[in-house]
């Protein structure tokens, strides 16, 4: 079995065990985006540790189990803004839970490609798709050293959040926009965020959220590269 089809297998029995404690994943409506519903965890830290101990080996976080600040503002984004997608071919950078993906399908995109490099944010996103009745194509890849493919509308929730993943990431948006595609990012202006690279958007006053490093953010932007 492949490493997705392991994890989905899990999540699958995650999903369909009955339990009400924190280490469970719920089928809820997003805050702030409530046409899409997401299996979350009532507590990702709680979770990720059962997962581990049942796993006995180290296992990534879950960043996918939780519906982060920029992925909402995105999501809300482009489906009060559907022009922005309708009809085009989409790729969601870096997915987690596919939020936005599905947002962007719920929108009109032609086509939706929701990529991760975690197995399990992977699985998530097929089952969340599936919940949606939002068609998807997973994609379980660095995409980093390519220029988005075919996807004319490249999409980046809480990407930019270390300084070495910022630098890979800048570089890859910038090739999407130079072979004309549209580049659209959601961040809470963190540290490395280049800000001197970015034209705001639009601007979301947030409810807290639950995500590891977001719990104290309340304003989320939703920018673009500066041409």
């Amino acid at each position: 079995m492949s490493r997705v089809g392991q994890a989905l297998a899990e999540l699958r029995h995650e999903v369909t065990t009955p339990g009400t404690g924190l280490d469970r994943l719920r089928l809820v409506e997003v805050p702030f985006v409530p046409e899409v519903r997401l299996y979350l965890a009532e507590d990702a830290i709680v979770w990720w540790a059962r997962m581990e101990a049942q796993a006995g080996v180290r296992l990534p976080p879950p960043f996918w189990s939780s519906a982060w600040a920029g992925g909402k503002a995105i999501a809300r984004y482009v489906l009060d803004h559907p022009a922005v997608v309708a009809g085009r071919r989409v790729l969601d950078l870096a997915a987690g839970s596919g939020l936005v993906g599905i947002a962007a399908g719920k929108a009109g995109a032609a086509a939706v490609t929701a990529n991760d490099v975690d197995p399990y944010a992977v699985a998530a996103i097929t089952l969340n798709a599936k919940v949606n009745a939002v068609p998807v194509t997973e994609c379980l890849a660095d995409l980093l050293d390519g220029d988005g493919g075919d996807a004319e509308t490249v999409l980046a929730g809480d990407i930019f959040y270390t300084g070495l993943m910022a630098q890979r990431v800048l570089a890859f948006l910038e090739r999407v926009a130079a072979r004309g595609a549209q580049v659209l990012i959601g961040d809470p202006c963190r540290e490395h965020l280049p800000r001197d690279r970015m034209q705001t958007v639009a601007a979301y006053q947030l409810p807290l959220v639950d995500a590891f490093e977001d719990a104290q953010l309340t304003q989320m932007n939703v920018l673009r590269l500066r041409q």
